[in-house]
């Protein structure tokens, strides 16, 4: 088993602000494993993040999605008020063809390496099952079966996040929290965009679908009959009416190309990085189009995960979820005051207590070293 911290320039990684910790690049000639860990930041506490098992076009996009997620991670932690930082793993291949109990093991030794720094959870193409696996060589790990919920409730939780930011997206927008008679248009009905359907039906919403697969259609078709199913994501964006459109696939939905057709007020969904270009929401503003900052909205999953590590109660990750509703409204309300778009708004606040967090760190460290008081509550 081999370790390599990464050291390269930003601009070798791709377009994405080359600030973290600690990167690192694993592999495994025995399992045939290979993946990376990008730890953004422990300011607030160890890096908590999912493992993502993904095929890439080759090792560079890896490393790069990696230091995407990982810095998304650290601000959805730090916005969301959790003592945790930021990180994410990827391990890289094909889960449907690559994906063994040898090379989930082997992972889990690199993890387990970092000492408790990356605590592992569950991302697209992993599952409770593979946390078990994992768990078995780190037990620094949460999402497995022996919580009970996993993967499927963290992603029950992230769909309610979500629900709650669009509601705070309403209301800034149009007054009301209520989704009652709005059309909201859903992309992805995966682990998180099949729930958030089920919990926008319920509340009334008049919803539009689209998936790649037919039959992830087919399931929502199925479970929520009353639901339009459009052709693919363009037909969905340009849906006559829409109100909210709510990206809930892979990274990169929102693209320069996606500005002028999409006839929605607000965008707000449940993927990481949906901006393709940092311009794009600049664009969507300029006309007029509402953007939540996607892990702001998002933020239900790290509450969850966030819970089962500290043992609160379902009630308590509950009521943490249902906060999302005041933050995203706060995000918006400091934007609006202050002149920025969503997105600065939101890594100000987090970018914020993230500095708090380090200063509080330094400030112990010294004290500490003259003899002085250290641990205790910040």
């Amino acid at each position: 088993m081999n370790t390599f911290t990464s050291s390269a320039p930003a601009a070798a990684l791709g377009p994405v602000p080359f600030d973290h910790e600690q990167v690192v690049l694993c592999q495994d000639a025995a399992s045939g494993l290979k993946a990376v860990i990008a730890l953004h930041s422990t300011a607030l506490g160890p890096a908590l993040g999912g493992v993502r098992f993904r095929a890439y076009a080759d090792d560079e996009e890896a490393v790069v999605d990696a230091l995407r997620l990982a810095r998304g991670m650290s601000y959805k932690n730090a916005v969301a008020g959790l003592d945790f930082g930021g990180g994410k793993a990827v391990i890289i291949g094909d889960p449907a063809r690559d994906k063994t109990a040898e090379r989930l093991s082997a992972f889990g030794r690199f993890a387990a390496s970092l000492g408790g720094r990356y605590v592992a959870g569950c991302d697209l193409g992993t599952d409770a099952a593979d946390l078990d696996v994992i768990a078995r060589a780190c037990r620094w790990t949460v999402g497995g079966s022996r919580v009970g919920a996993g993967a499927a409730g963290g992603s029950i939780f992230t769909a309610r996040g979500v629900l709650q930011a669009m509601r705070a997206a309403a209301h800034h927008r149009w007054g009301t929290a209520s989704l009652r008679g709005r059309s909201v248009g859903v992309a992805g009905l995966g682990k998180v965009g099949y729930p958030l359907v089920g919990l926008l039906v319920a509340e009334g919403a008049d919803v539009v679908v689209t998936d790649v697969l037919d039959g992830a259609v087919r399931r929502v078709v199925d479970r929520f009959g009353q639901v339009v199913v459009v052709d693919d994501t363009e037909a969905l964006l340009r849906f006559e009416g829409l109100d909210v459109y709510a990206p809930c696939a892979v990274g990169g939905a929102l693209d320069p190309e996606v500005v002028p057709v999409t006839t929605a007020e607000v965008v707000c969904g449940a993927a990481n990085n949906q901006l393709a270009e940092p311009d794009v929401e600049r664009r969507l503003a300029d006309r007029g189009v509402l953007y939540v900052p996607d892990y702001v909205a998002n933020a239900g999953g790290a509450i969850h995960a966030a819970g089962d590590l500290l043992g609160h109660s379902p009630q308590q990750v509950a009521d943490g979820v249902e906060r999302i509703f005041g933050t995203t409204l706060a995000v918006l309300e400091h934007a609006e005051s202050e002149g920025l778009l969503p997105g600065a708004a939101a890594d100000r606040i987090a970018e914020r207590r993230m500095a708090e967090a380090r200063a509080r760190g330094a400030h112990r460290g010294a004290t500490t070293a003259h003899g002085g008081p250290a641990g205790g509550r910040a």
